[in-house]
């Protein structure tokens, strides 16, 4: 990933942080066929290996249900988007102003493995569960299914495990502007209001906290 050092996040607990609330990824695999990509949840156990193990699933009719050892790269997106350049009070001065996009972006490298162990893939349906149902006023719990229900689901899929070798943080949040050209790209995200624009503006907010902006 193109890293310029104004946007490289290193902090540990911050990259688990965002794997944590992104919780969705595209996974992509390396294979003799070429690259497999799957968009799946992932859960990150954040102190097993140097930078944490993520693990997932999927059907077993997936190709990635098949990708063994094959270096794989796991993208978290957190939130992004477009920054206008009319936002920037150049624009009005010289002009020589030109539109980006900012983002969030982790990404985890590392080989991937595959369990189709039942007990095993059963607690990570229930970790994953747990995790995604927490914020619901009534959780579902995978013991509320019928137990020969499960029993079915969990022949049908192929847990995932990937050990996490290497880990990238991209935090491209207007840092390399001056606290006015903030200034206005914020103005602009809270004019537009919606929820792409919202989440953008708390994370420039964040991020260039006391950087005088």
């Amino acid at each position: 990933m193109y890293m310029p050092t104004a946007f490289r996040e290193t902090r540990l607990p911050e990259l688990h942080a965002a794997i944590d609330a992104i919780a969705f990824a595209t996974l992509v695999s390396t294979t003799a066929k070429g690259l497999e990509v799957s968009h799946i949840p992932l859960l990150l156990t954040p102190d097993e290996g140097p930078y944490g193990t993520l693990y997932g699933h999927v059907a077993r009719a997936n190709a990635h249900a098949l990708c063994k050892d094959a270096p794989s790269l796991a993208i978290f997106l957190g939130p992004h988007a477009y920054i206008s350049a009319g936002w920037y009070p150049g624009k009005q001065t010289h002009g020589k102003e030109v539109p980006t996009w900012n983002y969030i972006a982790v990404h985890a490298h590392g080989p991937l493995e595959t369990f189709d162990d039942p007990a095993r893939l059963r607690e990570l349906l229930v970790q994953l569960t747990d995790r995604h149902e927490r914020a619901m006023p009534t959780p579902w719990q995978v013991d509320d299914a019928p137990a020969d229900y499960i029993r079915r689901n969990l022949s049908a899929i192929v847990g995932l495990r990937l050990p996490i070798e290497r880990l990238e943080g991209k935090w491209k949040l207007s840092q390399n502007r001056t606290g006015a050209d903030r200034e206005g790209v914020l103005a602009g995200l809270d004019a537009q209001g919606g929820e792409a624009s919202c989440l953008m503006a708390e994370a420039i907010r964040e991020a260039n906290r006391g950087s005088g902006s």
